[in-house]
């Protein structure tokens, strides 16, 4: 090789190194904004939490005394902690066997031959659109115990008997309150599962028809398989949201009566807000954050061991 031939060959990689390095910095000068936000408002705020866990300390007062993990030991024997606990895993368990199947039925019924398929989108989705404040004060008239919505249905229909005051019992409240989650969030789900559709080749359709695959055929075999990656987002999407759960619940009952719609989030706020027991509430902010990291984790652990990378 001519020295002539050598200069040219180093001075071309020089050059591709420098447009490299270039196209580094450019890179990490357009997500070095992202990563600061994220670092300053997730990051940092999950170590701060935990930092005033330990502490004794109205969140108010310039006096913060050190308690080490007494705020958690605490909160392992605090019975509403656990009735919240419970509270929060029912809403996971009723989104998932609620939300997910119920916005994959409205997401199949866009894609049949109705006339006026346009008003059904709308309507699908009207709920996900509402305030939440609005939903809960609607709902609460719904299940008012004298002159509600649904009883005044019950009687009208001759089941009297099932008539009560939905969300001022124990044993009703909780379940009420799932249901009007539930309710809201059902359209999120349907359009993410319709977006999925909409991008299955039609080609594959049509293969199964010449075929002679049924309807359900179709189903099980092309478009379920094809959705199993937005199936799990989606379920992933619905346990954290259930885990940290709030609005609706707060504003409907605020965690009562006696506690029994509790959830971990109403209950933080109340700790940290109402009985200005910020360190106390630190500790529930930052085990709702330990929990929701390892179901999370399971999840894509899971997905992972059943083959959700092939």
């Amino acid at each position: 090789m001519s020295k002539a031939q050598e200069f040219s060959i180093n001075g071309m990689a020089r050059v591709r190194k420098r447009k490299k390095n270039k196209d580094t910095w450019a890179i990490i000068g357009f997500i070095a904004p992202a990563f600061i936000i994220y670092g300053v408002y997730v990051i940092y705020s999950i170590f701060m939490t935990f930092y005033y866990s330990t502490f004794n300390w109205t969140g108010i007062d310039a006096n913060m005394v050190f308690i080490g993990l007494e705020n958690y030991k605490q909160l392992f024997q605090d019975g509403v902690f656990w009735t919240s606990i419970q509270n929060n895993f029912l809403l996971v368990i009723a989104s998932l066997l609620t939300q997910l199947p119920v916005g994959l039925i409205m997401a199949l019924l866009l894609f049949s031959p109705i006339k006026g398929i346009r008003l059904f989108r709308s309507v699908y989705f009207m709920p996900f659109l509402m305030s939440t404040v609005a939903i809960g004060i609607l709902f609460i008239f719904i299940y008012e115990g004298n002159y509600g919505l649904l009883n005044s249905i019950l009687g009208a229909i001759g089941l009297e008997s099932l008539e009560t005051a939905w969300i001022g019992k124990e044993n009703t409240a909780i379940w009420a309150v799932i249901a009007t989650v539930c309710w809201q969030f059902a359209p999120f789900y349907m359009i993410l599962f319709r977006a999925t559709i909409v991008g299955i080749p039609e080609e594959l359709y049509e293969a199964a028809d010449i075929d002679g695959a049924s309807g359900w055929q179709r189903f099980k075999n092309i478009t379920l398989p094809l959705l199993r990656p937005i199936i799990i987002t989606s379920a992933i999407l619905s346990v954290i949201g259930s885990l940290k759960y709030f609005d609706l619940i707060y504003v409907m009952t605020g965690g009562g009566p006696n506690n029994s719609t509790e959830l971990m989030a109403t209950y933080m706020y109340k700790q940290t807000f109402t009985n200005f027991n910020m360190g106390y509430g630190s500790s529930i902010s930052f085990s709702m954050f330990i929990i929701a990291f390892i179901v999370t984790a399971f999840m894509l652990l899971g997905d992972k061991s059943n083959g959700g990378n092939e």
